[in-house]
C-alpha cells in the first residue's frame, strides 16, 4: 500500500529536522556543501545539483552532484573547478541570488521569452547531459543574508523518469536551506579561523602562502580519501575524518612562528646547526594543541608534530613524549618509523613535498610533473609510506585540479 500524500509531506518534514541535527557535526566547509546537497537531491529526488557560494558579489561555483555523469572520483575532482556567475537577473541561479526567492523551472528548454533569465546549455552540450526541471534556492541564513544558491536538476519519480519538482517538498525546503546557510556560515568561519592561525606563519615565512596550506588541505583530504577507500573503510567514517584532516594539515607548519627570522627566512640551504634549530618547529606546533580533547586537535597535533618523520625511520623529531613537549630536551634520539606514524602525518608528509617540489621558492624553479612523480615513487618505502604513495598515484587528476584552483597567485 502507497503512503497518502499526507504522510509523504510528514516524512519529507521528519527527514529535514532529523539531517539539520546532523549538520551541528560537520566542521569544513567542502563536507558541509557535500552533505547538504546529497540531502537536499535525496529528499527531492534530483539527478544532480551545486552550490554557489557568495563572494565579494559574485557567486562562486563550491560544490556538485551529478548521478548520472559523475562517479565519485570524477565529484572530487569537479569540486576543484573554478568559475563565478555574477548577480543579476540574467542567470537562473544570478536570478535566484538577486531576488531572494526559490525559482522553479518545469524545463530548461521552455522558458518563456519574457523572463530575464536564460538557461545556459553549454554545459550539457559538452557533457552529453540533458537537463530539463531545475529548482534554484537562495542559501539564506537566520539573519537574511544570501550566503549562496543552491541547484537542484532534474527530479526524478520512482522509475527513474525525470518529472518537475514536486512544489509540496519544495514549500518545505526553505526550513531545511535556512538551516543549511547557517551551517555554512559557520563552516567558512572555521575556515577563515584555520586561515588566520596559518597566517601567523605566513608572516615570518614568505613560502608559507595562503594558497600553500589551502592545497595542503586539499590534497591531504583527497590523499587519506582515496587511501580509506582501498583499505575499504566505512564511507561515513571516510568523510568525517576526511572533513577533519583537511583543516588540521592547513595548521601543519604552524610552529614555525617560533622560529628565528635569520633561520625561517633563510633563502639558501640550512647549515647544520640551522637545520637543528628549525627541527624544532615540530614540537612548537604540537605544543600548541597539548591536552587535546577533541578529533581535531588530536590530529592537528599528530600532524604538526609527525609530518616530517620518514617511513624508513630517518625523519624527525623521532619518538618524544607527546603528553609533556614543554620539558622535550632532545628530539631524533629515538627515531619512528613506518605505521608508528600516525597515518594523518604520513598523509601530510607526502601532501607537503608535493607541493614544495611544484612551488616556486627564491632558490628554485617549480619541478616538473613528470620529475615530482619520479621522485615520489623513488621514495615509496623510504620516505613515504608505499600505500599512501598508491593512493596519491590514483587520484593525480584530482590532486592537477587542486593545484590549478590553488595557485599562488591567485588567492
Amino acid at each position: 500500500m502507497f503512503p497518502s500524500r499526507v504522510e509523504m509531506i510528514e516524512s519529507v518534514i521528519q527527514d529535514i529536522l532529523q539531517v539539520t541535527e546532523e549538520f551541528t557535526n560537520l566542521k569544513h566547509v567542502d563536507t558541509i556543501l557535500d552533505k547538504i546537497l546529497y540531502e537536499s537531491r535525496r529528499i527531492t529526488g534530483a539527478d544532480a545539483g551545486s552550490i554557489y557560494l557568495e563572494k565579494e558579489g559574485e557567486l562562486h561555483f563550491s560544490y556538485v552532484h551529478n548521478d548520472t555523469l559523475f562517479s565519485e572520483d570524477d565529484v572530487n575532482k569537479q569540486i576543484y573547478t573554478s568559475y563565478t556567475v555574477p548577480i543579476d537577473e540574467h542567470s537562473i541561479v544570478g536570478y535566484a541570488a538577486k531576488t531572494g526567492k526559490p525559482l522553479i523551472i518545469d524545463d530548461a528548454y521552455d522558458i518563456s521569452k519574457d523572463r530575464p533569465y536564460k538557461f545556459n546549455s553549454s554545459y550539457d552540450q559538452n557533457a552529453g547531459y540533458r537537463t530539463t526541471s531545475i529548482l534554484s534556492i537562495p542559501l539564506k541564513s537566520f539573519q537574511n543574508k544570501t550566503v549562496g544558491v543552491m541547484q537542484l536538476i532534474n527530479a526524478k519519480d520512482t522509475k527513474g523518469k525525470v518529472i518537475p519538482f514536486d512544489p509540496d517538498i519544495v514549500k518545505y525546503i526553505p526550513l531545511f536551506t535556512n538551516s543549511a546557510a547557517s551551517i555554512i556560515e559557520r563552516g567558512l568561519m572555521t575556515r577563515e579561523l584555520v586561515l588566520r592561525m596559518a597566517q601567523m606563519s605566513k608572516m615570518r615565512d614568505p613560502a608559507e602562502t595562503g594558497a600553500h596550506v589551502q592545497r595542503m588541505g586539499a590534497f591531504s583530504a583527497e590523499i587519506y580519501h582515496q587511501w580509506a577507500r582501498n583499505k575499504k573503510i566505512d564511507p561515513s567514517d571516510i568523510k568525517h575524518t576526511k572533513d577533519l584532516i583537511r583543516m588540521a594539515s592547513m595548521l601543519h607548519d604552524v610552529g614555525k612562528v617560533a622560529i628565528p627570522d635569520n633561520i625561517l627566512k633563510k633563502p639558501g640551504r640550512f647549515t647544520k646547526d640551522e637545520f637543528a634549530a628549525m627541527q624544532w618547529h615540530t614540537i612548537h606546533g604540537a605544543a600548541l594543541f597539548t591536552n587535546a580533547k577533541s578529533e581535531l586537535d588530536m590530529l592537528c597535533r599528530d600532524i604538526a608534530l609527525h609530518h616530517h618523520q620518514r617511513w624508513d625511520g630517518s625523519g624527525y623529531p623521532g619518538k618524544v613524549d607527546e603528553n609533556n613537549l614543554s620539558s622535550v630536551a632532545d628530539i631524533c634520539s629515538e627515531p619512528m618509523s613506518a605505521e608508528e606514524i600516525p597515518i594523518a602525518a604520513r598523509i601530510a608528509a607526502l601532501a607537503d613535498v608535493v607541493d614544495a617540489l611544484g612551488s616556486k621558492r627564491v632558490y628554485k624553479e617549480p619541478w616538473p610533473d613528470e620529475e615530482i612523480l619520479a621522485y615520489v615513487n623513488d621514495e615509496k618505502g623510504r620516505q613515504f609510506d608505499p600505500e599512501v604513495v598508491e593512493a596519491f598515484m590514483q587520484i593525480l587528476d584530482t590532486i592537477w585540479a587542486i593545484r590549478q584552483k590553488f595557485r599562488d597567485n591567485g588567492v
